[in-house]
């Protein structure tokens, strides 16, 4: 079994996030209100959780995959970034992608989901030059699509 750490949180019952299998990694961030949004509309979802997280972990709020593939609904900023020091409210900006269908949200949907992990911190080291590495300055697409025969 992997680690587990206790997280101090405040919320009903049945708005607290929950691993819905054993071995998941993400546990379900549930709504705490009634909203629908429309095709191409944003909002800011309340969870009516509020926790603790202990200093050297940070939580990250991702898309729900079944959401996004059967109704095109995605978090703006996803993953979302929940620092230690945090304690307010969990609130989720999900958006509706799909082009023509609104998205109905009632309390207790599960909309979200939550990983908790160990972060580390880095000491940025100004340097006059990187070492250099196999792949460069090649960004965005510089691999391509498709192995080179």
């Amino acid at each position: 079994m992997s680690d587990v750490i206790e997280l101090p949180i405040v919320g009903e019952a049945e708005q607290i996030p929950a691993y819905a299998q054993p071995g998941d990694a993400g546990a379900d961030l549930r709504s705490a209100e009634a909203l629908v949004l429309a095709p191409g509309e944003r909002a800011l979802v309340a969870t009516g959780v509020r926790f603790a997280l202990p200093e050297g972990y940070a939580a990250f709020v991702v898309p729900r995959s079944g959401l996004a593939v059967k109704h095109g609904i995605s978090i703006v900023n996803s993953p979302g970034t929940i620092d230690a020091g945090y304690r307010g409210e969990i609130k989720v900006p999900l958006i509706n992608l799909d082009p023509r269908e609104p998205f109905e949200i009632a309390p207790g949907d599960r909309i979200a989901q939550l990983i908790v992990m160990p972060v580390t911190r880095a000491v940025f080291a100004p340097v006059q030059a990187l070492p250099e590495s196999q792949r460069g300055e090649g960004g965005f697409g510089s691999t391509g699509v498709r192995e080179q025969a």
